[in-house]
């Protein structure tokens, strides 16, 4: 009896806090990430710090006769031949600039922005945001986040959502009328999975952007997408 009056008093709680005592408006962002599809090119210092570290191993190893490496040379070798041909970094939506392809940045993550009109945007005019949604009834701020997204894309088969909780909390008081009430927007992870295009709909346009050019449509809030973001 004491544990369940204890569980329904922590799920009051919870309640109330969602819900928020002040009126303030509580919104679900879904940071949509599209993994690097190729390996990166290595770093320059990381390189050098491999080479060195491999010559540094070298001189411990055992160092064995010339006769003995040269068998290999000796082997009867086949007449066949392989001629492998790397697939190139640089795709066509690299050329020309399409934003609106996931084909750009191969090496590189992705996020997705979509413009039209959000919770929060001075005037009511359309801006670039993240699919986001008014928490409202939902039995979680994962489950809001989720319609969020769904709305977006129309199917989530080819998403995942990195864990329940959120990534990061923000919370954006209003600049013109102090009688709108304040938004605390909580951002949750998901990612593209075996999908390389997306029906986007309800909205005027959208984009596959970078870490970079992400922040460049977020200067107000540049640093703070900047550490939550690690790419």
């Amino acid at each position: 009896m004491q544990r369940c009056c204890s569980s329904a008093g922590r799920s009051v709680i919870c309640k109330r806090w969602v819900s928020s005592s002040n009126n303030d408006k509580i919104v679900a962002s879904v940071l949509f990430e599209r993994l690097p599809v190729v390996v990166p090119q290595i770093d320059p210092t990381v390189y050098a710090f491999q080479e060195f570290s491999f010559r540094w191993r070298q001189q411990f190893r055992r160092e064995y006769p010339e006769s003995f490496l040269k068998k290999s040379d000796t082997r009867g070798k086949g007449d066949y031949q392989i001629d492998y041909k790397p697939a190139p970094r640089i795709s066509e939506a690299d050329k020309s600039n399409d934003q609106r392809s996931l084909q750009r940045a191969l090496d590189r993550r992705l996020y997705l922005l979509v413009h039209g009109t959000t919770h929060g945007s001075q005037s009511g005019l359309p801006v670039w945001h993240f699919p986001e949604k008014v928490y409202e009834s939902e039995k979680t701020l994962r489950k809001c986040a989720e319609s969020a997204l769904e709305s977006v894309i129309g199917d989530l088969s080819h998403t995942y959502f990195v864990g329940n909780s959120p990534m990061g909390h923000l919370v954006m008081q209003p600049t013109e009328d102090k009688k709108i009430p304040s938004i605390k927007r909580f951002f949750f992870k998901s990612q593209v999975i075996a999908a390389n295009k997306f029906d986007v709909k309800k909205c005027d346009d959208f984009v596959w952007v970078t870490k970079d050019e992400l922040l460049e449509y977020f200067p107000e809030q540049a640093e703070f997408l900047s550490k939550m973001i690690i790419s």
